[in-house]
């Protein structure tokens, strides 16, 4: 019998006596081992109080185990055990043991036994390691199973060291590849490999070997160590008994003094490890003086753990690998920097929903447009992992190109449609997703959705509600409602919420809890509070949920751009509205002080007018905007948009756009209510047109950012 919640028998490190204890407290059964244990014979024992086994200070403390005996219960106590005869010892020594209590059912009075006592003693230096048999069971059962289900390789790499500690040697360290623990191919390399120490433990009570055998050390041994012999040869190399020259030749070589002077004396075996027919690394394994020297048996048990650990480490590897893979498809599927225009504030996050690879089919952006514009996305495709983050990527790219070909919110979610129906004849996907564009110089939002979660609006005094989009399934869904959308007046210093569901729903939360939580937090007086706080608010709570779903969040706090900075006039269709333009662009430019940009405005806006009068009937309406770039735009009444073309030598037309398309930064069209916007932008000097997001910090951040 073992007592309940005991360590197993088969701990070769100690050794256990049992003794049964009458009612009368006294010896009357004992283990045929009492003499190994306690120095006794069994004669010696039986009959003799409980009490005589422990010294003067432990009594008490025993009689204690003892009364629990007598109620039922079971008791463990570390308690100072005499070794020989309590009346003349045999030897004079006494040690500690672990003492448990365990009550017999139908025990009583007499020669039957009403409790057990065990009497855990450690084993002698000398006597530790004597039985293969407990050294193999005790690295090949249990331990192997426990450890080997982790997958990150510096947890693998501790489990296996406090493992063969103590059951197959007093110290020991794993080393591995550098290739694998930066997670790169791994290749057959020779001797001269370079190798990191990811595990170092002992249990001698010599600091020692943790300082001269540091964990994390990257290192090549030299030639004529056992170290560089076993990388070279693959083969276990065993060194039963490592003399005073021996060890300092090692520690010379390897320049070292310190590893000369703790080997001196141990006996060594380095197990390779071996996986997929590669060499990963080596477990260094020591036994210090006074413990029994490793034979031909103890390599042999010590190979076969080292041939079921290199499968752990592999998998370890390539669990790592994968990860990597994942997290740099992640990265450079998600945005690496968010733009909008110096009027409209954004901040973002983002976590995954997988704990193993870290990747998920939530996405985000944000797209500064001209004109003050911004696009603002928020999608989520069905399903986890590396297949939903590939179709994710997908469905981005082809967002970012529709949002800067400045398609409508409804008509880029149809394309977005189209594009999932055709993928879907090779995978069947599904995706919701949320577009929204923001106008910073009227003020005005245009919001779409497919199949997504109502966006939030909160108002500078505070009050929020999720706003009412027409209804249309998810992209790659057939059937349903067309895709509409839909206007609103936003007041200045609003607060905009897109996200996903991950955020508001989850196993132990419904989803409308979720979003009166959400609601909750953009309450009274969030408008004021940092946007970065903000963002935080969202996440709190939802780390430790390990069974979330992915979350992507977007929170733009909206500002109409001051007024002093966009002025419009109509112009009549009539040649002399040229004239009239340049006059107006070279007044409003001395008033903002950029009269260096003047000669080149007056030129693009001559050809963006002369352009409209050509082909555009009715006024012509001119727009200059100073953002962080000069914008000048012209909007007609005709739906037909101008392209670029070079002119032959003998035409008399056709260079217009091509001029713009020199002078300009950037130039481009979009289709209106009424007709068209044709636009160019200008860099204004001493001004970043595209600055760096605010710094930030937060977990998750990884995942989009290197």
């Amino acid at each position: 019998m073992a007592p309940r919640g005991d360590a197993p028998a088969t701990d070769s490190a100690s050794r256990t006596l049992v003794l049964g204890i009458d009612g009368a407290r006294r010896v009357v059964q004992c283990g045929p081992n009492v003499k190994a244990v306690l120095g006794r014979t069994p004669e010696d024992l039986l009959g003799r109080p409980a009490g005589d086994l422990v010294n003067e200070d432990a009594k008490a403390e025993l009689e204690g185990l003892l009364e629990a005996i007598s109620l039922g219960q079971e008791r463990t106590a570390v308690l100072t055990v005499v070794r020989g005869d309590a009346g003349a010892p045999t030897d004079g020594a006494t040690t500690d043991a672990v003492v448990t209590a365990q009550p017999m059912v139908g025990g009583g009075e007499g020669a039957s036994p009403a409790g057990l006592l065990f009497v855990r003693v450690a084993l002698p230096p000398s006597e530790r390691y004597q039985d293969p048999a407990l050294m193999r069971r005790a690295l090949m059962d249990d331990p192997l199973t426990r450890f080997g289900a982790s997958l990150d390789l510096d947890q693998s790499a501790r489990g296996l060291v406090d493992v063969i500690v103590p059951h197959f040697c007093t110290a020991a360290s794993v080393l591995v590849l550098e290739s694998l623990v930066a997670a790169d191919e791994v290749h057959t390399e020779s001797g001269s490999a370079v190798l990191r120490r990811i595990a170092v433990t002992s249990d001698d009570g010599n600091p020692m070997w943790t300082a001269t055998f540091p964990v994390g050390e990257v290192l090549v041994f030299p030639e004529g160590t056992p170290y560089r012999q076993v990388m070279e040869t693959a083969r276990p190399v065993h060194l039963p008994h490592i003399d005073m020259e021996a060890a300092g030749d090692i520690g010379r070589r390897w320049r070292r003094t310190p590893a000369g002077e703790l080997l001196n004396g141990v006996s060594m075996v380095l197990l390779p490890m071996i996986a997929r027919d590669t060499l990963l690394g080596f477990i260094a394994c020591t036994r210090v003086p006074g413990f029994r020297k490793f034979d031909a048996y103890d390599v042999e048990i010590g190979m076969e753990f080292a041939a079921r650990a290199a499968i752990v480490i592999d998998n370890a590897r390539r669990f790592s690998r994968e990860r990597a893979t994942a997290l740099a498809l992640q990265r450079s599927l998600l945005p690496n920097r968010l733009s909008a225009p110096s009027s409209v504030e954004v901040r973002h996050r983002y976590l995954p929903g997988s704990k193993l690879v870290e990747v998920g089919g939530d996405w985000y952006e944000s797209i500064a447009l001209p004109g003050a514009r911004v696009a603002l996305i928020v999608g989520d495709v069905a399903g986890h992992g590396v297949r939903a983050a590939v179709t994710m990527g997908r469905l981005r790219t082809a967002l970012h190109t529709l949002a800067n070909l400045e398609l409508p919110p409804a008509d880029a979610l149809h394309v977005m449609h189209e594009l999932m129906i055709e993928l879907g004849e090779q995978e069947p996907h599904f995706a919701t997703c949320v577009y929204a564009v923001y106008d910073a110089t009227t003020g005005t939002i245009e919001i779409a959705s497919a199949g997504h979660l109502p966006p939030l609006l909160v108002g500078p005094s505070g009050a929020g509600e999720y706003l009412e989009i027409p209804p249309a399934p998810p992209l790659g869904v057939s059937g349903g409602a067309a895709i509409e959308s839909r206007e609103f007046t936003v007041e200045d210093g609003s607060v905009f919420v897109i996200y996903t569901d991950g955020l508001v729903e989850n196993r132990g939360r419904d989803i409308d809890d979720g979003l009166a939580r959400l609601q909750g937090i953009f309450g009274p007086g969030s408008t004021e509070r940092p946007m970065e706080d903000l963002a935080k608010a969202t996440l709190a709570g939802v780390y430790a949920d390990h069974h979330r779903d992915d979350i992507a969040v977007l929170i733009s706090k909206l500002r109409r751009l001051p007024e002093d900075r966009c002025v419009s006039w109509t112009l009549p269709a009539d040649p002399a509205a040229v004239r009239r333009a340049r006059g107006l662009v070279r007044d409003r430019l001395e008033v903002w002080g950029l009269g260096d940009l003047a000669y080149t405005t007056e030129l693009l806006t001559s050809e963006l007018i002369t352009n409209a009068l050509r082909y555009a009937p009715g006024p012509i309406e001119l727009r200059l905007l100073l953002e962080r770039t000069l914008v000048c735009e012209v909007l007609d009444r005709s739906a037909a948009l101008p392209r670029l073309r070079h002119a032959e030598d003998d035409d008399e037309n056709g260079r217009g756009l091509l001029v713009v398309s020199q002078l300009a930064h950037r130039w481009g069209t979009r289709r209106t209510a009424a007709g068209k916007v044709v636009w160019s932008e200008q860099i204004v000097p001493g001004v970043d047109p595209d600055p760096a997001e605010p710094a930030s910090t937060w977990p998750g951040e990884n995942h989009h950012r290197d």
